[in-house]
């Protein structure tokens, strides 16, 4: 590649000790502009005058804010450059609109920087980079973001309303059939049905980010209790929570087990009238939690009449394995106590020190 040539300043002759700068200028494809205390160019690179429409042959000997139609002065570049120039400043990356005649309006970055070789005077060396596109690119990229996070909701929400639909469907189906053991099948993918649609529609409203589970926790308990129990002065459901959150794709899996764990409760608790309550408790700290449902209820079978896991207790233990937390159920005297265990610093111990 042929090298980019500076345009200098008959008018000014190039002393020695702008030798090492016209180089700079010459050997770059940067456009770059070597301006001398009185704001006048002593040379500009031929991709400078390349990018900003500038006329190569008219911009030796003259100020910087004449060239072109005057666009380049700017109150507030003039000041900044004589705030450099005189050390009071500098400027890293000053961005600006510059208005150039046939093009519109171009956003440009400007990066100036003295030199100053002994008693010699100082001159300023200016770097400007036309980031238009580069911005236009990073707001197309923006408004796709958007775009597709509000598609995305939309989504779950239609999803959350469409598995509402098959669940009502279910429930008049179970309702109608003679059979026992298929009225209990209908009933349970009913219940299975509407857990996945209340979390789609919590999942709608908590976004993508960190999610807050206090809050997560309480509109899910609220709206399982507002499909599931009839009477809440007989069945309390309570959320007891710190501040603590969580990642989008762990507060789906956390959000699966409550409620699971919560509709395991409202079905098997509480037989015929009995009152009770059940409350979800979440704790953090750092990066150990821990998650429990417990009831005040009649607590498990014992003996003979012990219930076979079934098929909520296989994705609750698989979402405990997921998680990396341990399960355990406990008989709360009365009722019944699930919680999950997720240790990170203790698991951190006992791997010991990473190895050198």
């Amino acid at each position: 590649m042929r090298p980019v040539r500076p345009v200098r300043s008959k008018q000014l002759p190039a002393p020695i000790v702008d030798s090492l700068a016209l180089a700079v200028v010459e050997s770059s494809d940067v456009p770059l502009v070597l301006l001398d205390g009185g704001m006048v160019i002593i040379a500009v690179s031929v991709s400078f005058c390349q990018s900003f429409h500038i006329d190569p042959t008219t911009v030796a000997g003259r100020s910087l804010f004449a060239i072109g139609s005057g666009e380049w002065d700017v109150p507030q570049l003039r000041s900044l450059l004589q705030a450099t120039l005189s050390g009071d400043a500098r400027i890293d990356a000053y961005e600006m609109d510059l208005k150039l005649p046939g093009d519109g309006v171009r956003q440009v970055v400007v990066k100036a920087h003295t030199l100053a070789y002994g008693r010699q005077a100082s001159r300023l060396m200016l770097a400007v980079s036309d980031v238009t596109e580069a911005r236009l690119a990073s707001q197309l990229k923006d408004d796709l973001i958007r775009e597709k996070t509000v598609l995305l909701r939309e989504l779950q929400h239609r999803v959350a309303n469409s598995l509402q639909i098959i669940a009502s469907v279910l429930m008049q189906g179970a309702r109608k059939v003679q059979s026992e053991e298929s009225r209990t099948h209908l009933r349970d993918a009913h219940d299975r049905v509407m857990s996945i649609a209340t979390l789609q529609h919590q999942l709608a409203v908590t976004g993508f980010g960190e999610v807050e589970l206090r809050a997560y926790f309480n509109d899910l308990c609220r709206s399982i209790g507002a499909s599931m129990i009839n009477d809440h002065d007989q069945i309390a459901l309570a959320v007891d929570a710190d501040d603590g959150v969580a990642t989008a794709n762990a507060s789906v899996s956390l959000g699966l087990i409550v409620t699971e764990l919560v509709i395991n409760a409202l079905k098997h608790a509480f037989p015929g009238d009995r009152r009770g309550r059940i409350t979800v408790i979440y704790r953090s700290e750092g990066l150990d939690w821990t998650l429990s449902v417990m009831d005040d209820g009649v607590g498990m079978p014992k003996g003979p009449a012990k219930a076979k896991a079934g098929l909520g207790t296989g994705i609750v233990e698989a979402l405990a394995a997921q998680l990396h937390a341990s399960l355990a159920v406990t008989d709360n005297q009365p009722g019944t106590m699930v919680t999950l265990v997720h240790a990170e610093s203790a698991a951190a111990s006992a791997a010991g020190p990473p190895a050198v």
